[in-house]
């Protein structure tokens, strides 16, 4: 492979990607493939930083539609992320990548405390650095924590891994033959309403014209492939 296109990203994880088959909770054997991609993606580099959402454990919104108090129900979905940062983190030690854990919510027996500047300096030293906590405050999601901390470090790309291929005109999973669109830009997205991250979120990148790349997180080598220029998934730009 050749140069890299992109010096620093920001990898946006969705909680369910862990969950595996199961649905629920932490699957480590998917956790292990993940880690692995991580890993090849890391040695190329690339200053690496990493959202992991907390769907997987517990959902915010879909707590509080269930009766919860939506600010309890929010944090609930802030501490899942934080797990899910830990196991990765624990994983990605034991093959050698030197990570941190900051979260937006101090505890500092687990992780260390959100600060732009150290979290700056981490990615300077060649640790990967996971961004957990969301943003510390409730009603926002973690799409927009990713965008919000991508932002911040000052990175050239935000890659969002999800389980399908990229952006369709309609969800692929209940209409199979949904056109497949590869590249897009923010103004055509937001007038056919696509479903590409939560609008808060979007409305971040499309006023700091921060790309986007919507991919398959299970395809081996996809990032690395993205990081490198090539058209994997879709670009929103």
């Amino acid at each position: 492979m050749g140069e890299l296109a992109y010096r620093r990203v920001l990898l946006k994880l969705s909680g369910e990607a862990l969950a595996g088959e199961r649905g629920f909770g932490i699957d480590f054997g998917v956790v292990e493939s993940l880690t692995d991609e991580i890993k090849a993606v890391h040695a190329m580099g690339v200053s690496l930083g990493l959202v992991v959402g907390g769907g997987n454990i517990v959902r915010g919104a879909e707590a509080s539609r269930q009766g919860m108090d939506r600010v309890s129900a929010d944090y609930m979905g802030m501490l899942a992320t934080v797990i899910n940062a830990l196991a990765m983190q624990d994983i990605l030690e034991r093959k050698q990548v030197e990570t941190r854990v900051m979260t937006a919510i101090r505890m500092q027996q687990l992780a260390e405390p959100y600060i732009r500047r150290r979290a700056q300096r981490h990615l300077e030293k060649g640790r990967a650095v996971f961004f957990a906590g969301g943003t510390g405050n409730p009603y926002f999601s973690t799409d927009t924590a990713a965008v919000l901390r991508a932002l911040e470090i000052e990175a050239d790309l935000l890659i969002k891994a999800t389980s399908v291929d990229g952006v369709f005109a309609a969800d692929p999973n209940l209409q199979p033959d949904a056109e497949f669109i590869p590249d897009i830009s923010y103004h055509e997205a937001m007038l056919r309403g696509l479903d590409v991250m939560d609008s808060n979120a979007f409305a971040l990148c499309k006023d700091n014209k921060l790309p986007i790349v919507v991919m398959n997180v299970s395809h081996n080598g996809a990032i690395g492939r993205v990081l490198h220029g090539e058209r994997v998934g879709t670009i929103v730009h």
